[in-house]
């Protein structure tokens, strides 16, 4: 699409903009109905420890979000000449989890608990084995139970929680309401009705009855929604919250806000049944749609949903590529004492394809990469460690296979639990991050590690503002009956490139043998923590 058909979307209203709150950046992409992005914005933020709760302000939270949209508007004024009026659709989302409560003048009662505090051990706990699911820290209920048992004053003048995009989401549209797969990071969700389980709901109401709150669960909780689905329009004090200059038209609709895995599982188009997505950097995680529930709870797996509330099994690690990053420096800093020169991303890549050359299991070496704790693994603490016998083949070769298979092991250890223990088919996985920009060297690892398929797209660094952008575009343009999961497949992605890559039987294997001793060896990682 050129300049001058760009300009005449714009001015007719036939974009959709996408807007996430990420942990360090707030980003707006605004697309054209080729799903093209043609302008975006970007705002950085950093949370703040306040009386040792994460937090972001309400302040910070406007303040962002009006920086963001005036540098997409500002940008759209630069390419094409246009002052940005009118939006198709926009869509709304944001790190999930956390916690958010307000009483019934509409007041935030306590500061903005984000995802990343760890406060709520005892209610997660608790819940868990009250529902017999798994229920993370992070997760909003979990949040609301530790208030609860803390016996914190304002839970009594709760008359509305929810989550960072839904409160944005609320204070332009009026609209109390989330989606759904947001929604599965507040509370469970049955994937045969779409909305809160029933049972568990009564049974968190049962357990709380004794404080005789004036609300129940279902009171205070968001409206839950499927993608498609139309939630809300832009009001006029709305528009001037998100457009102080006042440019920008009410009345636009909104699409459900969704949080960043929902995001991310659309930008990677992996929210049909058997596929996933694969997010790998500083940490990893892993997101496979089920055709059904598992059959019981597992520490390790998160359960969520799709946007279109299929459910979801997610493997979250902590650590996945600091080691490798220390180690990289530590040979950087070495060519340097050589007094030689190293462009560092060649480097990498170098190293990369080193690691293919070693032995399949490494070769008797062995590493753990827990620069934090690694709850998949039951670590609360970690220390970076290599061990090797001494009749181990201490080659570069070896020693980057090594890193790099350390990095993924807790992530196969957590998927194995599917793929063994579940016998969850898994047709194609698709990775994006960082481990990925080493072309075909980090493919081929990650498809060892999970012994899948793994696609990796050319759209994949988008990210998640453009993947709620298509969730606005879905609301906007689905055929009547048309599933999220046909749009995504026949109308987005069948232009875009991808490049599979199968794995290879001797890399499987060697990951299998390359595990067994990592399990069997982990009483060292715990003699490590406990004594140095």
């Amino acid at each position: 699409m050129g300049n001058i058909d760009v300009k005449a979307a714009i001015e007719q209203g036939k974009t959709v903009l996408g807007i996430e709150f990420g942990s360090t950046n707030i980003k707006g992409v605004l697309i054209t109905e080729d799903f093209v992005p043609v302008a975006s914005g970007k705002h950085k933020w950093e949370n703040r420890l306040e009386n040792n709760i994460w937090t972001y302000t309400e302040d910070d939270i406007w303040s962002g979000l009006q920086d963001c949209y005036a540098k997409l508007a500002a940008d759209v004024k630069d390419k094409y000449g246009v002052v940005l009026k009118k939006i198709g659709a926009i869509g709304f989302s944001a790190m999930m989890h956390g916690y958010m409560v307000f009483n019934k003048e509409g007041e935030l009662l306590v500061p903005f608990r984000t995802w990343r505090n760890t406060m709520t051990e005892k209610a997660a706990d608790e819940l868990s084995k009250l529902f017999n699911f798994n229920i993370p820290q992070r997760w909003s209920i979990a949040h609301l139970y530790q208030a609860i048992l803390n016996n914190e004053p304002h839970v009594k003048d709760i008359d509305f929680q929810t989550t960072l995009e839904g409160y944005i989401h609320w204070k332009l549209t009026g609209e109390k309401i989330i989606g759904i797969g947001e929604a599965s990071g507040m509370f469970p969700i049955d994937s045969t009705t779409n909305n809160y389980d029933a049972d568990m709901v009564k049974k968190f109401n049962d357990l709380i009855a004794d404080k005789n709150f004036p609300w129940k669960l279902e009171d205070i909780f968001p409206k839950v929604l499927l993608a498609g689905e139309e939630a809300g329009k832009l009001t006029a004090e709305g528009a001037k919250k998100l457009d102080p200059s006042g440019n920008l038209e009410a009345g636009i609709p909104l699409c459900p806000p969704e949080g960043d895995a929902g995001t991310g599982m659309v930008a990677t188009n992996s929210v049909r049944v058997h596929t996933g997505n694969i997010s790998a950097g500083t940490s990893v995680f892993s997101m496979v749609v089920l055709d059904k529930a598992l059959s019981k709870p597992y520490k390790e797996l998160d359960m969520v949903t799709t946007p279109a509330g299929k459910p979801v099994a997610m493997v979250h690690c902590n650590n996945c590529t600091s080691d490798l990053n220390a180690w990289v420096d530590l040979f950087v800093e070495a060519i340097h004492l050589a007094g030689g020169d190293v462009d560092v991303q060649e480097l990498y890549h170098r190293l990369y394809a080193e690691a293919l050359k070693g032995d399949s299991d490494c070769g008797g070496l062995m590493m753990y990469n827990f620069f934090s704790g690694e709850p998949v693994m039951g670590f609360d603490e970690g220390r970076p460690l290599l061990v090797r016998k001494p009749d181990a083949k201490m080659s570069l070769a070896n020693f980057m296979r090594t890193v790099l298979f350390s990095a993924l092991a807790t992530l196969k250890h957590g998927n194995n639990l599917l793929i063994r223990d579940e016998k969850v088919q898994i047709d194609r996985l698709t990775g994006h991050g960082g481990w990925f920009n080493a072309k075909g060297s980090g493919q081929r690892i990650m498809a060892a590690a999970m012994a899948t398929p793994v696609s990796v797209m050319e759209t994949a660094g988008e990210g998640g503002p453009w993947g709620e952008a298509l969730l606005a575009s879905y609301m906007l343009h689905k055929e009547n009956g048309e599933t999220l999961e046909d749009y995504l497949d026949n109308k987005v992605f069948s232009e875009f490139k991808s490049e599979s890559m199968d794995p290879v039987k001797e890399d499987v294997e060697g990951f299998d043998k390359f595990l067994e001793g990592y399990i069997k060896a982990l009483p060292v990682e715990k003699a490590a923590v406990e004594n140095y």
